[in-house]
């Protein structure tokens, strides 16, 4: 069906302030003003609520960022869907690198678990990672190793192979880093640290079953940064960019990490485990400590981390939490330039004391009877980093997943934050070569 777009209001016959009318076999989209492009994805939904799979994408007001939006709506998991864009000129360069990253971030987040192994999560992001800099860069721009296994545990990275030691999937931690320089010198611009949980059970705190339905997505932030990576990439970035996937399945079994369990990990903190199901954490920490010691500018974490960032903020936020306020206010003038959107919640130091243990340094759970769940999980992983104050940032990434499909979005991952992480990594890295 051929789709255009239209400032004019649809005839009285559609109702009142309709946003589709139909005509000669083409759909008509009203849009209150060129730049309306929530009006854009709502309609692409509703096509797609009316059995509509096949869009051409036809006549004036279609650019990068209406073409953007309508795919936004118009996608689904099912992949049962095509588009015809419009020649947009230079532009259609952009709009493909958007799909290729998003897309990635979105089908690899919507792929059951039996497929998406912690194994199988850190070989395609990395291939990921490769063809992109193949497309962009230089394929040899990208070093890459996966330790799994039992290797995790010879090797110190005590987090995650606790967490994934109780299933018959190996845990593994990719270790990628993109060097466009290639000179082994060059220092390190930033780092990017996912959790990779490709299923969560809860372990021993197990989740009721209307909770694990939706944990294919647990690995939700690992997806989000390699997409925010690659899209980088495709900007052109010329720094040196490590990402740290952290991956994980989280099982019930005769193997698996128990209450009561004490974690030792690489920088001598010691975690008493008081919730199986506050698993994230425990893996994020491995790959921050790593993280930590390449003395990048900064480091940005993200993870699918705590029901309380949901409760807070729904589907429809990603939260955000430090004490840089250079950073933050960077983030978040990159999220306005995209038009994504994100919010921030509180990060104070008196937070890092409600994370107490009888037996250990720390709990992996707050220890207070209310306590803020988003914070005392961020206070959690700013021990695994030395100078939590300054140049590190953390993304409780909520809005990755949806269980059911809503007025925007198709049920399943969004892959929202592509953008604007991209554009912060572009940005500062524009800033650092010019400065």
């Amino acid at each position: 069906m051929q789709i255009t777009l239209s400032l004019t209001p649809a005839q009285a016959g559609w109702g009142k302030n309709a946003l589709i009318s139909f005509a000669d076999n083409k759909a008509v989209i009203h849009i209150a003003h060129d730049g309306d492009y929530i009006s854009v994805q709502k309609a692409a939904r509703k096509l797609r609520g009316q059995g509509i799979h096949e869009a051409e994408l036809s006549g004036e007001y279609w650019e990068l960022e209406t073409c953007w939006a309508f795919y936004q709506g118009f996608y689904s998991a099912k992949q049962d869907y095509s588009v015809e864009f419009p020649e947009l000129g230079e532009a259609h360069e952009e709009l493909l690198a958007r799909i290729s990253c998003a897309d990635f971030v979105r089908e690899i987040t919507n792929q059951p678990s039996s497929l998406i192994t912690p194994l199988e999560l850190a070989r395609r992001s990395a291939d990921f990672i490769l063809r992109q800099a193949e497309t962009y860069a230089d394929k040899s721009a990208v070093d890459f190793s996966i330790i799994s296994g039992r290797d995790l545990h010879e090797q110190g990275y005590q987090g995650i192979w606790q967490v994934g030691k109780g299933s018959a999937h190996p845990p593994a931690m990719l270790q990628l880093d993109f060097n466009p320089g290639g000179k082994a010198d060059t220092p390190v611009f930033a780092c990017l640290v996912g959790k990779g949980i490709t299923f969560d059970s809860g372990g021993y705190s197990i989740k009721p079953s209307n909770s694990m339905d939706s944990m294919r997505s647990d690995m939700g932030g690992a997806a989000l940064l390699t997409g925010a990576l690659g899209l980088a990439i495709a900007h052109g970035l010329k720094c040196r960019v490590k990402l740290y996937l952290c991956c994980a399945e989280n099982m019930v079994s005769s193997s698996a990490f128990k209450l009561g369990d004490i974690i030792r990990y690489q920088n001598g903190v010691t975690v008493e485990v008081l919730n199986t199901d506050a698993e994230g954490r425990l893996v994020l920490a491995d790959g921050l400590i790593e993280a930590d010691g390449q003395q990048a500018q900064f480091i940005i974490d993200a993870a699918t981390l705590t029901g309380a960032a949901k409760v807070a903020v729904g589907n429809d936020y990603h939260s955000v939490l430090s004490m840089d306020e250079e950073l933050i206010a960077d983030l978040f003038h990159a999220a306005k330039e995209e038009q994504e959107p994100f919010w921030r919640l509180p990060f104070e130091p008196f937070h890092r004391n409600q994370i107490n243990s009888s037996f250990a340094d720390i709990a992996n759970v707050g220890s207070v009877p209310v306590g803020a769940g988003a914070s005392t999980a961020t206070a959690f992983l700013s021990y695994f980093v030395k100078d939590y104050r300054r140049h590190w940032l953390h993304i409780d990434c909520s809005a990755t997943f949806r269980k059911s499909a809503g007025e925007l979005w198709a049920a399943g991952a969004t892959g929202l934050g592509v953008r604007t992480l991209a554009n912060l990594l572009v940005t500062k890295a524009h800033a650092k070569t010019e400065g």
